[in-house]
């Protein structure tokens, strides 16, 4: 069974202010990262605005990123949807596409399943399709959380492969490690302050929003870890830090956005109601940036 690992990040959907996918723009995206070095890349997901996107554009972002990517990187998709049976449409259309290595599913959203719905919800979804699923967890954006003894339920599922937690709480990061390190089961991070700590601990990398803008820096991170130059590993973390606190500089997500557009690569709007970034803020992003040696 595939094996997560690595830098992957979550790439932006590049869009023009109606909403139009910008296939150009997703293939510069594209380039960018995997030319910085990381091991797969993450489309569809909460910072690709999947919440926005018909079924049509979800298809093309899979298909434009699958045919340009042409093998040099794992691709991974999100199925994020709220309910169990659009979640599965969602992983059948990446399934259907082909060339997809795996699919991530957050929790859902708005409502509030308790554990036993969660576990029956991650079921139904791996038993709809042959693709390896990654359980993914973001307390603070769904209010739903997916307990350890949750996640050790579900790795003894054949196709669960691993979970995204991008709660910040260590202690629960490293309990999905602890209890699951027997399994065949990858724990990867989604805060990107805590990739050198998670690989300490034991986990084997991050779907990071941060390596959309640094890819060189995150999968430094990772890269340094492996060779086992850790102190380098920590040094990087402490340089990748500044990026993603200045995330908090305007509405998710569109500060990924301005950065790459910043950069010269052409990464468009963000769906509204988020609107562009205050010309303030944007000023500290572009020194947050310069600070970064990125421009």
């Amino acid at each position: 069974m595939f094996k997560p690992k690595g830098i992957i990040p979550a790439l932006v959907t590049p869009m023009d202010r109606s909403g139009n996918l910008l296939e150009d723009g997703l293939r510069q995206v594209i380039d960018y990262t995997i030319e910085g070095g990381v091991h797969g890349v993450f489309v569809l997901g909460s910072t690709g605005e999947i919440y926005g996107l018909d079924k049509k554009q979800k298809q093309r972002v899979l298909e434009v990123t699958v045919d340009h990517v042409a093998g040099r990187v794992p691709v991974y998709a999100g199925a994020s949807e709220i309910t169990t049976k659009d979640c599965i449409q969602t992983a059948q259309l990446a399934e259907s596409v082909g060339g997809i290595s795996a699919v991530s599913v957050l929790t859902p959203y708005f409502i509030t399943p308790n554990q036993q719905e969660l576990a029956d919800h991650y079921r139904a979804i791996a038993a709809s399709t042959k693709l390896p699923i990654i359980l993914y967890g973001n307390d603070e954006k769904t209010n739903v959380s997916i307990s350890p003894d949750t996640a050790v339920e579900l790795a003894n599922v054949e196709n669960i492969v691993g979970i995204k937690d991008s709660s910040g709480d260590m202690t629960k990061l490293g309990e999905y490690i602890r209890r699951t390190r027997d399994k065949e089961f990858t724990v990867l991070v989604g805060r990107d302050t805590m990739i050198f700590a998670n690989l300490c601990y034991g986990g084997e990398g991050a779907i990071a929003s941060t390596a959309n803008v640094a890819p060189k820096i995150v999968s430094g991170i990772y890269d340094a870890y492996v060779a086992g130059e850790f102190e380098k590993a920590r040094e990087l973390q402490y340089k990748l830090a500044p990026l993603r606190l200045a995330f908090g500089l305007g509405s998710f997500p569109v500060v990924m956005k301005e950065a790459l557009n910043l950069l010269g690569i052409n990464a468009g709007e963000t769906l509204g109601p988020i609107n562009e970034m205050t010309s303030q803020n944007r000023e500290k992003l572009i020194q947050v940036l310069k600070q970064m040696e990125l421009i």
